[in-house]
Formats: C-alpha cells, sequence, structure tokens
C-alpha cells in the first residue's frame, strides 16, 4: 500500500522532469524523519521507519528528533559518545553504504544528515547551528537545530523545530520560528541566512494544535476517517493565512491521523484524566526560493549583486522537489508521539560532476612499513593546512569514524603541482588489516572532497610472526596477544 502511494504517474513524470536544451536534470530521493521521541529509549528495529524494504534506495536521510533524553549523566556520556540514537542510525545504514555526514545536538534536539557514499564528495561547506527558545533564551528544551550545505552545489539547510506547547500558544509558536529565522547565520558567502538558501525544509514537533473543535467531533472524524473536516482549523494551517513568512513554505496533505498524544505502547489517544485533544504537532514542510523577476536586463536594474547571482543559478542551474509521501509510522508507540515520513524526489541540474581530489593508496600497506598516498587536486579549491586524508574501514559510518588521519601538510613527502605524496606512518596502521578506503577532508569546505577506490590492508608480517595478531581456532579468533596491540 505504501509504495502504491508513492509511485506517480507518467504525467506528473513528465511534467516534473527537467529540461535545458538537450540536458535532463538528475533526480535524488530524500527521505526525512521526524519524531518527539518523549525521552524513549530507541526501538530495536528501524528498517520500516527507513523504508529499506522499499524497492528504491533513498539518496539521502534527514532524521530529526526531540525530547531525545538528556539527564546530566546520558548527556555528558553524550557529548563525549555518540548517543544512543545516533548509534542506531548509524548501524542500520553503514552496512547499506550511507554515511553520517554531519550531526547536532542541542539538548533534547537532534538534526542527522546520512548521505550514501557516492555523493559524500559533491556536499560541501557543511555547517551546523542552533537558537534556543526556551525559558529566556537560556534552556535549550525548545528551539531549533539546522544543517546546512551545497547538494551538487544548490545550498540545502535542514531546520528541526521544536517549539512552544499548549492551544493557546500559536501567535508564540509562530514568533519563535520567526526568530529562528532571522537569528541563525551561516559562515557561507551566498547563503548567511536560512532564507538564502535554494530549498529549506522546516520541520519537527511544531507544536500547533487543532482549534475550535471539542474532543468528540475530532475523534469521530478520525474513527470515521474525515480527518479533512479537521483541516481548516489546523493552527498551522490558519496561520498561514496572515503570516508571509509561513506562506512561503508548502506542505502535502495532511491525509493521516493526528500524530498526538497517544497512550504509551498503544494506538490509544489519551485516555489519562487530561485527555489531550488529538493534533498533528508533528510536520514536514519546504520552501524552495521564490523566483527573481523575469530575465529582461531592464528587470534587473535595481537588484543587487546577491539577487543577480541567484537569479542566473536559477536559470543555469533548475530545481525543482515532488513529495512523493507523507505519512505517520504507526507501528512504532514507545513514544506518545508516532513519528512522520517525508519522502521527497529532487530533480536538479548538477553545478558539478567531478570530485576536487583524486586519491589513492600507493604499493602493498601493512604495520610493517610506512605507507604513501597519492593525491592530484582535479580543480583548484582552498587548501589549508588543517587539511587531512583519513584511513577508514570500508563500511564506515560517519567523517569521524577514522582509523587514523595524516595532515596533509606536515607529512607531504614528494610533489609537484600535479601529483603530491603524504606518508602514513606504520604505528598507526591496523595490524590485522582490512579493506578500507581513503578520505581527503577539506577543512575550508567542512567536508570530504575525494575517496579513494577500496584497498586491500594486508596483516602485518612482523606481528603474525611475534604472535601479535590472533590465530584461527575451528573458524574463531582467538587472541594470543594484549587487544591493546590491535588497532
Amino acid at each position: 500500500m505504501m509504495e502504491e502511494k508513492e509511485e506517480q504517474s507518467d504525467a506528473q513524470k513528465s511534467d516534473f522532469s527537467l529540461r535545458k536544451g538537450n540536458y535532463e536534470g538528475e533526480s535524488f530521493r530524500l527521505h526525512m524523519v521526524t519524531w518527539n521521541v518523549a525521552t524513549a529509549d530507541p526501538p530495536d528495529d528501524v528498517t520500516s521507519l527507513l523504508h529499506l524494504n522499499s524497492p528504491k534506495s533513498s539518496d539521502l536521510y534527514v532524521i530529526g528528533l526531540q525530547e531525545v533524553y538528556s539527564g546530566p549523566l546520558r548527556f555528558v556520556s553524550d557529548t563525549v559518545f555518540d548517543d544512543p540514537w545516533s548509534q542506531l542510525f548509524m548501524s542500520t545504514l553503514a552496512p547499506r553504504k550511507y554515511i553520517k555526514v554531519s550531526s547536532i545536538r542541542m539538548q533534547g534536539l537532534l538534526l542527522l544528515f546520512f548521505s550514501k557514499l557516492e555523493h559524500v564528495p559533491f556536499i560541501r561547506d557543511i555547517q551546523a547551528t542552533y537558537t534556543r527558545t526556551g525559558i529566556f533564551g537560556y534552556w535549550g528544551n525548545k528551539g531549533g537545530v539546522s544543517v546546512r550545505l551545497s547538494f551538487y552545489g544548490h545550498t540545502l539547510c535542514f531546520l528541526n523545530c521544536h517549539l512552544a506547547a499548549h492551544m493557546k500558544y500559536a501567535t508564540e509558536r509562530v514568533d519563535e520560528f520567526e526568530y529562528i529565522m532571522d537569528t541563525q547565520t551561516f559562515d557561507c558567502k551566498n547563503a548567511q541566512r536560512i532564507v538564502d538558501h535554494r530549498l529549506v525544509f522546516w520541520f519537527g514537533d511544531l507544536n500547533f494544535r487543532i482549534q475550535d473543535h471539542g474532543m468528540h467531533f475530532v475523534r469521530t472524524c478520525i474513527n470515521n476517517q474525515t480527518c479533512n473536516l479537521l483541516w481548516s482549523k489546523d493552527q498551522l494551517t490558519m496561520m498561514k493565512k496572515k503570516e508571509q513568512m509561513l506562506q512561503e513554505f508548502e506542505e502535502g496533505p495532511l491525509d493521516f491521523q493526528p500524530t498526538y498524544k497517544f497512550d504509551l505502547n498503544s494506538d490509544t489517544y489519551d485516555s489519562s484524566g487530561k485527555k489531550r485533544k488529538p493534533a498533528w504537532t508533528d510536520r514536514i514542510l519546504w520552501r524552495l526560493r521564490p523566483k527573481a523577476p523575469p530575465p529582461d536586463e531592464q528587470d534587473r536594474v535595481g537588484l543587487d549583486a546577491k539577487k543577480v547571482r541567484q537569479l542566473e543559478e536559477d536559470e543555469e542551474y533548475p530545481l525543482k522537489i515532488r513529495q512523493d509521501l507523507y505519512t505517520s509510522m504507526m507501528e512504532y508507540s514507545i513514544s506518545d508521539h508516532k513519528p512522520v515520513v517525508g519522502i521527497f524526489t529532487l530533480e536538479l541540474r548538477k553545478m558539478y560532476g567531478t570530485p576536487l581530489v583524486r586519491l589513492q593508496a600507493e604499493g602493498d600497506w601493512s604495520a610493517d612499513l610506512d605507507a604513501l598516498v597519492i593525491y592530484s587536486p582535479l580543480q583548484p579549491f582552498p587548501s589549508s593546512t588543517w587539511d587531512w586524508i583519513g584511513l577508514y574501514k570500508v563500511g564506515f559510518n560517519s567523517v569521524s569514524d577514522y582509523i587514523t588521519y595524516t595532515w596533509v601538510k606536515d607529512d607531504e613527502v614528494a610533489f609537484n603541482e600535479e601529483i603530491m605524496q603524504v606518508y602514513v606512518d606504520k604505528e598507526e596502521i591496523p595490524v590485522r588489516g582490512g579493506e578500507c578506503v581513503l578520505c581527503y577532508y577539506s577543512s575550508t569546505l567542512r567536508s570530504i572532497i575525494g575517496i579513494s577506490e577500496p584497498f586491500k590492508v594486508h596483516e602485518s608480517k612482523v606481528a603474525i610472526e611475534e604472535g601479535l595478531v590472533p590465530e584461527r581456532i575451528n573458524g574463531l579468533d582467538k587472541s594470543i596477544a594484549n587487544e591493546d596491540l590491535w588497532n
């Protein structure tokens, strides 16, 4: 049933297609999740939440959580180690060749951005920030966290919010959102503010409620599957009619039942003494940057330089978005909220399709000898003394999941204008070996800009001779040395 809802007609696909001359845009699938997890521990399995059994795989995953448990002891440990929710999503997606490209945490707000490995060298200038709107703006229980980046040259921003609760605070929720939009800034030449980005996603526990209708009417509509009768009294829908900033955001139809508030471990709406009225508190909206005036030179007089650049970019590199699915996932019941999933197709013309750097492992690698990396810049880019090359196991789960790294400038041993060599100390190479890749990380662009082909790191012959590598007995590893000697 779910797959059927995702399918588009041939006519829709034709209308959506981008063409410029003989060029047709390329399509990318974006899977988004928002979920207020109500301080619960993660479930054992998130396969259905991520649609991992779907015949169509996603290129990008964006996961926004609210009310992640942040008690003092847990929060301190989460600042040092990945929190349990991040660990779950990474361990689920890494075997399928996705890596966590970026994340940001503010108290209970967590935002995770994953990409297929093949796209990672084309995701650049990654930045993340947060805004507190809780008690006097100091406590991080409410507010917004965001990740912005360039995807094949197109600027995207993802804003995960948890706004003020309770029926009577609809106006305050809008004020909080506008405050976040106005105050969040990025160190980026062409997109200093959220509204400067080509495409913005605003999602989270936005806490808008269903106004005017009584409890009996709301529950009757839900039971009769006539939720469309409630749409006109949804506070977000109502506020969009009078708030210009909200009008720039689009949202798919609310063809799923309200996602709040449920008894834990059930599909029963609040049966406590408070009997809170159901509402669509959990939402996903998007904003495609408004088009500049028509491409008539006279119309461009009076536009500032940034607007002219945006106009030229929109003409040369079109971007379209289509929502393929917008639904709740009723089978997850560890929270009083149900998660909401939005699946989108982005069709765009790439501004670049070649990595900035090509790199490879030179010769045989093992812990017996210092190793060499060869890299070649394929295009000019702002290199820095803080650039580094990391050694990763095949199937690594995040940018920080390297085995070891080497500073590009500090450990350079030979170079010319086209090919450069950097050594890796043998003491840093894993004695057991394995399938690995090399990644070049640009500190200026805040991203991996080149990935090598997989290669074999061999077991150390010296370690084997000295008994520092586990032997195989009946198909099992048996350690005959101190495990601290293994990398």
